[in-house]
C-alpha cells in the first residue's frame, strides 16, 4: 500500500493551512480511510490541535509525526507504507526548504485567503512547485461570496498557473471553533454548509 501525500503550502501566514489540513484529515478518516498528519512548521499549531483532539475525544484516530524541512521524504516513505493518506503542513515560507514537501507531494494545496495579498504570496509556491514539475491546486478559503473582492479575488486565482479548485472555504465562525477543540467541522453534532464544503473539497482532491 503506498498512501497519497498532500501537501499544503503557503507564503503568507494566516492563509488557513492548519484548518485545510485537519478538516481533509478528519473528512478523509470519516470516509473509512487511514490518515497520518506531518507537521513541519516550528510553530507547531498541527500539533497543538492533534494533542487537543486527543485530550478532547481520548484517542486521535490518526497518526502524526514531526519532521525538520528535510527530514520530509524519510517521514512520508515510512508513513506510506502506514497509510492511506499523508498530509503535511509546511512553514509559512517559500525557500528551499520547502521543496522536500513539494516533491514528496501528489497533491500540493495553497490555501489563498479573500485577499489580493494572500494571492501574490502564491507566486513563491507556485514557482517553486514549477520546479519540481507540480501544478499546484489553489483552493480559496475563508470566501465571502456576492462581494466584489472576493469575486475579483476568485477572477485572479482563475489566471495563475495552477488549478483553482471548484470547491471553497466560507468565512464561518466553525472553522475555528472546532479547531480549537481538536476537532474538524464534519464532526459537529449539526451539519450545515461547512459540512458541504469540506466533503466537497475532499472528494475535489481525491479525485486528482
Amino acid at each position: 500500500m503506498s498512501g497519497l501525500v498532500i501537501t499544503v503550502a503557503q507564503q503568507k501566514g494566516g492563509a488557513g493551512k492548519t484548518t485545510l489540513a485537519v478538516n481533509l484529515a478528519v473528512a478523509f478518516m470519516r470516509q473509512g480511510r487511514s490518515v497520518a498528519l506531518l507537521d513541519t512548521d516550528p510553530q507547531g499549531s498541527l500539533g497543538r490541535w492533534f494533542m487537543t483532539r486527543r485530550e478532547t475525544l481520548g484517542e486521535a484516530g490518526l497518526e502524526f509525526s514531526t519532521s525538520s524541512a528535510w527530514g520530509v521524504s524519510y517521514e512520508c516513505e515510512k508513513l506510506k507504507k502506514l497509510v492511506d493518506v499523508v498530509i503535511i503542513d509546511t512553514p509559512p515560507k517559500v525557500d528551499s526548504d520547502l521543496r522536500p514537501a513539494l516533491r514528496e507531494a501528489d497533491v500540493i494545496l495553497v490555501p489563498v485567503a479573500a485577499s489580493h495579498v494572500d494571492l501574490w504570496a502564491t507566486e513563491g509556491v507556485l514557482d517553486l512547485a514549477r520546479r519540481e514539475g507540480k501544478r499546484p491546486k489553489v483552493v480559496l478559503n475563508r470566501t465571502k461570496s456576492g462581494t466584489r473582492l472576493g469575486d475579483q479575488v476568485a477572477a485572479a486565482a482563475a489566471e495563475l498557473e495552477a488549478d483553482l479548485l471548484a470547491a471553497t472555504l466560507a468565512h464561518r465562525v466553525t472553522y475555528a471553533e472546532t479547531l480549537g477543540q481538536g476537532l474538524g467541522v464534519l464532526e459537529t453534532a449539526r451539519k450545515g454548509p461547512a459540512h458541504a464544503e469540506v466533503t466537497a473539497l475532499m472528494d475535489e482532491v481525491a479525485a486528482g
